[in-house]
This record gives C-alpha cells, sequence and structure tokens, in this order.
C-alpha cells in the first residue's frame, strides 16, 4: 500500500507544482472564448507529457530504495554478497558498463534494475530470489537486469512514457473543448471553458491514460525479450535464463512499486494481458529456445 500511495503522490505533486509554473509562465494560455491554440496547447501538453515522465526517472534510484528497503552492499558482510557484488561487476564489465550499485531487499524472489544513467544505475535482487534459485539461475537473473541497464531500458521506457503522455494530455483537451462548445455551450459563449469541457477532459484523460497504458506496456514486453536474450548473450548460453525463468513459472513472483515493474525480472499478472508489463513466461522461454548462435 505505502508503494502505490508513494506513485501516486509522486505523480500529483509533479503535477502540481507544473501548473503553477505553467500558469506562471502564461504556457498554459491555450483556451479562451475565442477558440482553441493548437500550438500553445502542444506545448503545454509536451512540457506536461514529459515533465513527470523525467522527473520520475531522475528520482528512481533513492525512490527505489525507500520503497522497496533495499540495503545496498557497500562492504559484503557474507560470502554470499561477495559472490553477488562480484557477479554483478563481471557482467557489467561484459556489457561495457559501469558496475551499478548493488543492493538486497526482504521479500519473494524478484530483481529489479534502474537509475537515470547506464553508467549510474542500481541493481537490486530480493532475499527470495536468492534462497529460492541456484547461483547460476542468480547469475542469469542479474545477467537480465544488467541487460536492462546495457540497453537504456529506463531511458526509453520514459521517453515512450513522455510521448504517450504528451498524446494523452492534447487529444483530452481538444476532445473536451469540441464537446464542451457543441453540446454544453452556446457557439456565441465568450466566457471561456465550462464546466462541460473540465468534466470531459477529466474523463478523456482517465479513458485515453488507460489505451496509452497498453501501448506502454507492450513496448515493456518487447523490452523484456531483448534482456532476456541479453542475459543468455553475456552468459553465453541460453540455459540458465532458461532455467530461471522455468522457476519463476513455478513460484509467486514478487511484487515491485508501480515505477519500477517493468524494470523487474517478473511481475504479477496484470488485469489482462495487453496491460501487462511482462510477457507469459511460456513465451519468454520459447524465445529463448528459438535463439541461434548462443549455446
Amino acid at each position: 500500500m505505502k508503494r502505490i500511495v508513494l506513485f501516486l503522490a509522486t505523480n500529483l505533486a509533479v503535477m502540481l507544482v507544473m501548473s503553477v509554473v505553467l500558469s506562471a509562465l502564461g504556457v498554459n494560455r491555450y483556451l479562451s472564448g475565442s477558440g482553441l491554440n493548437l500550438s500553445s496547447l502542444m506545448v503545454f501538453s509536451l512540457v506536461v507529457g514529459f515533465t513527470g515522465a523525467i522527473f520520475s526517472l531522475l528520482i528512481s534510484k533513492p525512490m527505489a530504495k525507500w520503497s522497496t528497503g533495499a540495503r545496498v552492499i557497500d562492504a559484503p558482510s557474507s560470502s554470499t554478497e561477495l559472490w553477488l557484488v562480484d557477479t554483478v561487476r563481471r557482467l557489467s564489465e561484459k556489457a561495457g558498463i559501469s558496475t551499478p550499485e548493488v543492493a538486497v531487499f526482504e521479500g519473494a524472489a524478484n530483481a529489479f534494475a534502474t537509475g537515470a544513467f547506464k553508467n549510474a544505475a542500481l541493481v537490486a535482487v530480493s532475499t527470495g530470489l536468492l534462497e529460492s534459485m541456484t547461483k547460476e539461475e542468480v547469475e542469469a537473473v542479474i545477467g537480465h537486469e544488467i541487460a536492462h541497464v546495457a540497453n537504456g531500458d529506463m531511458v526509453t521506457m520514459t521517453l515512450i512514457q513522455g510521448v504517450v503522455n504528451t498524446f494523452v494530455v492534447f487529444l483530452a483537451r481538444v476532445v473536451g473543448y469540441a464537446i464542451d462548445k457543441a453540446v454544453f455551450r452556446n457557439n456565441n459563449d465568450e466566457r471561456g471553458p465550462g464546466i462541460g469541457y473540465m468534466a470531459t477532459v477529466f474523463v478523456c484523460e482517465l479513458v485515453f491514460g488507460l489505451l496509452a497504458s497498453i501501448i506502454v506496456a507492450w513496448f515493456s514486453r518487447q523490452r523484456e525479450f531483448r534482456a532476456d536474450a541479453g542475459s543468455a548473450q553475456l552468459l553465453g548460453r541460453t540455459e540458465p535464463m532458461v532455467h530461471a525463468l522455468a522457476r519463476l513459472g513455478g513460484i509467486e513472483p514478487g511484487e515491485l512499486p508501480k515505477s519500477m515493474a517493468a524494470s523487474g525480472i517478473s511481475d504479477k499478472p496484470g488485469f489482462a494481458a495487453l496491460f501487462s508489463t511482462h510477457p507469459p513466461i511460456e513465451a519468454r522461454i520459447a524465445a529463448l529456445a528459438a535463439l541461434r548462435g548462443v549455446r
């Protein structure tokens, strides 16, 4: 519950700050009694659409540590922690990136990678993952997360989220203006936006936001296939990743904060397949089996 509240509160705070700043700058003056200024609306939509996404990316590491309770391993205190840090370092060097911070968090089997920059990232694994998998399987999971970092998936998903957010904000206000003018207001009314506009924009943002989440989830699923293949490439064979996925398919994956779910190794099934950030385990294993040149 704390994770969901944190996610919603962060986005609400960003929206409130943006509204104040944009009002002060006059960027939100796209609508008046004389009509809709599409150029101003596009600028407004771009600012609103990308600010929240970029801000969430920039604070992703500290928020991840706070929301999961992840403990960064500064000085390994056990053989397991030493092996974990060495494994992350070795695979990072193979992937051509700086070694991310390594952390462990309490919970069922899962792992995630996050961070705004590929050379200053964070890779974290759960205690449940370390306890339920062999070292070879954990290594494959780490390889998957390293591949996410090396592929720049956090930045890619942020840009995609910013683009769809922009369209949601823009289209919601265009539709709101059209409906307000045609249904709720007299065409000669010069008083500016009415209650019909505000109500329609609110409903449209909910509907368009839901549709946008389908697009973002689709991109996330494609990045998962690529990260699985990246793990196989780093380890030099597909079997460890296949075994790790098979084991994940037989246990309940740990829940991650919504802002990091797309960068995890696994995820709880969503409301429907279209909204899931991860492909089915069976599909991921089949994709690995179809790989050529990695043994």
